[in-house]
């Protein structure tokens, strides 16, 4: 099990630097999309604006580009929108930016998916931040699916009734053998549904699947 982590100090830069060392490597073995997610895109047809918030290689944009007339894929990793672009060319609009400050408009993203990347953010505030910007740039018949690292992972020794999940850090290997820690933040059931409730979302659904939470979330209060 790995280590967990109590360094106060953590930054979201730090968390980019990572992902610009291994982004290259890491891109590669991230090769096919979720099942969760096809499960859900599938849902949609038709769809004006799409958003893949922490996009990666761009393999979940990849599947988004099939059911939206636009798609914008943000990641805060400058070496894996490369990786996106050689993917996905310019099917996607790929921008650098920040989940926790996203570069869009009000209501300009009728669907998104934010898979695999809340957890990476170093702060509960900035995990709250992040959901509430996403909750920002929804339109109000908007919807998205979120999901994060779950205490009922079968590589975390945690009580599965947990209230509260914990940080660690897991070692990523590059092929030369050097090992770059990466930040988690692995959350409880719980803690994963309270902190979106506590947020401008609204909690449609929520399952734990494959050891992570997946919540899909409209936002609050838009509908009229």
């Amino acid at each position: 099990m790995p280590e967990r982590d109590s360094d106060a100090d953590r930054s979201r830069a730090a968390v980019r630097r990572t992902y610009e060392d291994i982004g290259a490597h890491f891109s590669k073995t991230r090769e096919y999309a979720w099942p969760e997610v096809e499960s859900f895109v599938a849902a949609f047809t038709d769809c004006g604006t799409a958003l893949d918030l922490g996009c990666g290689n761009g393999r979940h944009a990849e599947l988004l580009a099939g059911v939206a007339d636009r798609v914008v894929g943000l990641d805060a990793s400058r070496a894996l929108l490369n990786a996106a672009t050689e993917r996905v060319g310019d099917e996607v609009a790929l921008v650098q930016g920040d989940a926790v400050e996203l570069p869009l408009a009000d209501d300009c993203i009728d669907l998104a998916v934010y898979v695999a990347t809340l957890h990476h953010l170093p702060s509960r505030d900035a995990r709250r931040a992040s959901l509430d910007d996403l909750a920002r740039v929804l339109a109000p018949d908007g919807r998205a699916l979120v999901s994060a690292w779950s205490t009922a992972h079968d590589r975390f020794d945690a009580e599965a009734d947990a209230e509260t999940g914990f940080d660690t850090t897991v070692d990523w290997t590059l092929p030369g053998g050097e090992t770059v820690p990466r930040f988690y933040h692995v959350y409880a059931p719980a803690e994963f549904e309270r902190d979106v409730a506590a947020s401008d979302l609204r909690l449609v659904s929520v399952e734990l699947s494959s050891g992570n939470c997946y919540g899909v979330v409209e936002p609050e209060g838009k509908r009229t």
